[in-house]
Order: C-alpha cells, then structure tokens, then sequence
C-alpha cells in the first residue's frame, strides 16, 4: 500500500576460486590431539560425558601467539571435620542440641559449576551499524512525529502505534525462530527496523509529494498496484543494502539476507500501520477500526516483511560467494524487481473481486510458499554448516558425532537435554558451545571465499571458545 492511496542458495563463488567442496589451499589449524569425545553418538553422550576420570585426556589448547592468563581459583584449607558452634543472632533461634556445649561438623557445599572462563570475542568491525546512521535516522524521525501529530492528530496517532506493534511483534518472534541459532548482532536488528520504520516510509512519503504535485492527483487502483511496490520496494531494499555495505561481516548468505529484510519490511509496516489504523479510527470509529486491525494486523502481518525478504534473498546470495559491494547492488536490483511484482499481485488481489476468496486461493498459498523456502534454506544452511565443521574435525578439534550435535536440529536438541540434566543445568554453556561452533562455520565459509581479511582472528578465537566450552561441559 501507498502513503499517497488506498489502500542453489549456497552456492560458492564461480571460479577462479575454489568451491567450499573442492580441496582449499586453506585448511584449519590442527589440533595438537584428538578430542577425547570419539566414537560416541549424541545420545550416548550423557552416558559416556557424564563420569570424566582425571586420566582422560582433554584436547589440546589451540596454539597462539600469547596464551590468555586465566586466575586461578585459591585453594582454601577444607574445614569440614573442624566441629564449629554455630553463631546466632538469639539463643532462641540455636537448635537444642546447641544450647549445650554440643558442637557438629560443619556442612561443606559442592563446588561450584564451572563456568566458561572470560575469554576474547571476535572483533567487532565490520559487524555492527554506524552511529552516524542511527544519528541520521533521528533526525528523520523528529519529521516523521511531526507529520503524524499534524495530519492525524496526537490520540489517533498513539492509538495507531500501540495496534501496530501487534503484528510488528509477530512478525519479530518469526525471524528470531529462523535465526535463533546464529542471531544477527543487535545493532542492525536495530536498524533494519529502523531503516524501515523511519528511512523507508520518509522516502516514500517525499516521492508521493513529489509525483502529486508533477502529476496532480492519481488513481487509487494506479497507486496501489504500480506507485507503491516501486517506490516502496526500492526504498527498503536499499536498507538491506545498506546492512550489506556497513556490516558486510555480518551478512554471510540467503537466510541472513531474509532476516534483515523481514525486518526492514516489518519495521515498514510497522508505521504504515500507525496510518491506517489512525486513519480507521477517525472516519469510522471503533468498527471501521476493528476491521482494519484484523486485516492488517492480524491475517497479513507478513506481507511486507515477505516482498523484501526476496531482496535480501537476492543480496544474500551476493554475499555467500564473496560478491564486492557492486556486484552485491546488481543482485539487489534483481531482487527488488521481485519484490515490486509480489508486492504489485499482493495488492491486486486485494482490489479484485471477493476479498477473502482471493485471500485464501492466492495470499495464503503464497505465504506457505514463503514458508516452505525458508524450510529449504535453513536445511541447506545446516547441511553448510555440517560440512564447514566437518573440516575442523578432520583436523581434530571436533569428532564426527560432535559435528553432528552441533549442526544439525535434533543433534542440538540431545546434547541441550543432555545439558539440563549435569549438575548446575549446563545448557547455558551449550547453547554458548552450539552458537560459537555455528559462527566458526561461517567464519571458515568466508576464509574460504576470501572476502573477510579478519576471518582468520575469528578462527582463532571461536576455537579457543569451543575448546573453553567443551571443558566447561565436562568438568566434575
């Protein structure tokens, strides 16, 4: 809708260079022994994990130029058959074997769980969303304010953004299910709904001014279907590409791509909903409202998160295969066409005979379409994923059953019940262990396509983080 009307994804880089399959010229670093976790299957390993013996060896620490130094806990003389009196604030509260000259041993607790020692992260640049362009974003949203509060008043206007976050909030918990496992650094979350909530819906608002007073005032059905998959499109893929450009670190394929356009359209909607819904209220009340929130807000809170997910789409499968910023906006142009004509059928439905009807024989199939892409695209990430790790256990950092924990579904589901049940609830550390393991596949998928010159300091330190990880889970 319009402000002016009514309403083979991981595919490697061509040659010359060598695909993620072929042999490399790069290959991990070795580890200095094996891992002790052979020959076990995920669900033998809490049977085999659980009852580690000081005989066991551990895998090697990862060889750098300077090891970090961790403190070392102090060792407190034990006091446990020291027999104590304990000290009470009233004779009252002493138990009455204590009222006496009675003493007892005192209780020792178990030591604690051990925890993931502090250890380096992997460096920031090129990862996270410039300041200035969040700054920038200010300023347009003083304007934005300002618009809504004249055209549509301050109650209508706060009404509008409450309803709105409904089907924003739906359409977040959406894409934090498809990226839960490897979540996209904060910053850019951040600003793709930003850029989308505020960029986005600024330029289309500045176009619509522009073509009305070039053009006068133009047909709804001519705004809807052709003005406003154009302009709206184009100005949210150009966020998507933003993202690329300032954090290109960041953006390692297809499902990246989807998410930070979900997001960006999500954030679109997000004030574009804020209008209609105020609009809604204001020419027919609480009904009109009513009808307004269930169409948009409750039967296609997708809609505009779908038609610019298929940029992102497009500028992710730049970024799988080490596109440069140039080839990356050709593949984005693509995308964008794509977008405007599922973003042009979306409205055209809606404008063609019976609503509902055309709602479930085009609308929804289209969305279980977008569904079953994303199904697809995640199973191709796990099989990357599976394949990337399968490198360091060839060098013996991991084992096979350990790749298999950690890169596929139901491997990550044995090893975190796994986790629950050691003392202390240890599925913080494997959720910890499963995200790092999941990011150094992507790392080694950029050494690989040569487009990351800091991939091989991210190596490094996620290998350190695993093996930190590893003897978290496995300490007594």
């Amino acid at each position: 809708m319009s402000f002016g009307g009514h309403g083979d994804p991981a595919a490697q880089r061509p040659a010359p260079r060598p695909s993620p399959a072929a042999s490399s010229p790069y290959q991990p670093p070795a580890a200095a022994q094996p891992s002790p976790l052979t020959g076990q299957s995920p669900q033998s390993y809490a049977t085999q994990l659980a009852q580690p013996s000081p005989a066991q060896p551990s895998l090697a620490q990862p060889q750098y130029a300077q090891q970090p130094q961790y403190v070392q806990p102090q060792n407190y003389p034990q006091t446990a058959s020291t027999p104590i009196s304990p000290v009470y604030g009233s004779v009252l509260a002493q138990r009455p074997e204590h009222h006496g000259a009675v003493a007892y041993d005192a209780y020792t607790p178990p030591a604690p769980v051990q925890a993931v020692p502090a250890l380096p992260v992997p460096s920031a640049k090129g990862r996270h969303a410039s300041v200035w362009a969040f700054g920038a974003l200010g300023f347009v949203l003083l304007g934005l304010i300002a618009y809504f509060v004249w055209a549509l008043g301050p109650a209508a206007s706060m009404i509008g953004m409450v309803l709105a976050l409904v089907p924003l909030t739906i359409v977040f918990f959406g894409v934090f299910f498809i990226d839960r496992w490897e979540p996209e650094p904060k910053s850019l979350v951040a600003f793709a709904i930003a850029w989308g909530a505020i960029a986005s819906v600024g330029l289309a608002l500045v176009v619509d001014l522009l073509l009305t007073l070039l053009l006068g005032q133009r047909s709804d059905d001519l705004t809807a279907v052709l003005q406003a998959p154009m302009v709206e499109e184009t100005a949210k893929g150009l966020g998507v590409f933003l993202i690329f450009v300032m954090a290109r670190r960041s953006f390692d394929g297809p499902i990246d791509g989807i998410v930070y356009g979900a997001l960006v359209g999500a954030g679109f909607a997000f004030t574009e909903n804020i209008q209609y819904f105020a609009i809604s209220l204001i020419e027919g009340g609480a009904p009109d409202l009513t009808v307004t929130f269930v169409l948009r807000g409750l039967m296609s809170p997708f809609a505009h998160a779908m038609f610019t997910s298929v940029t992102g789409f497009a500028i992710g499968l730049a970024a799988r295969r080490g596109a440069s910023a140039a080839r990356a906006l050709g593949f984005g142009a693509v995308g964008v066409l794509g977008a405007m004509a599922l973003h042009a059928l979306w409205n055209g439905s809606s404008m063609i005979g019976n609503f509902f009807v055309l709602y479930l024989v085009l609308q929804v199939p289209l969305f279980v379409g977008f569904i079953v892409v994303i199904i697809l695209l995640r199973k191709e990430e796990a099989r990357l994923t599976y394949a990337r790790l399968s490198d360091y256990a060839t060098a013996g950092w991991f084992t096979p059953q350990e790749v298999s924990m950690l890169a596929t579904p139901a491997g990550r589901r044995v090893g975190l019940r796994w986790a629950s049940g050691l003392r202390g609830d240890r599925r913080p550390i494997m959720r910890g262990f499963i995200k790092d393991a999941t990011t150094l596949a992507s790392v080694r998928q950029r050494i690989i396509t040569g487009r990351d010159p800091l991939a091989t300091q991210d190596e490094q330190v996620l290998l350190q983080r695993t093996h930190a990880a590893r003897e978290a889970l496995l300490a007594v």
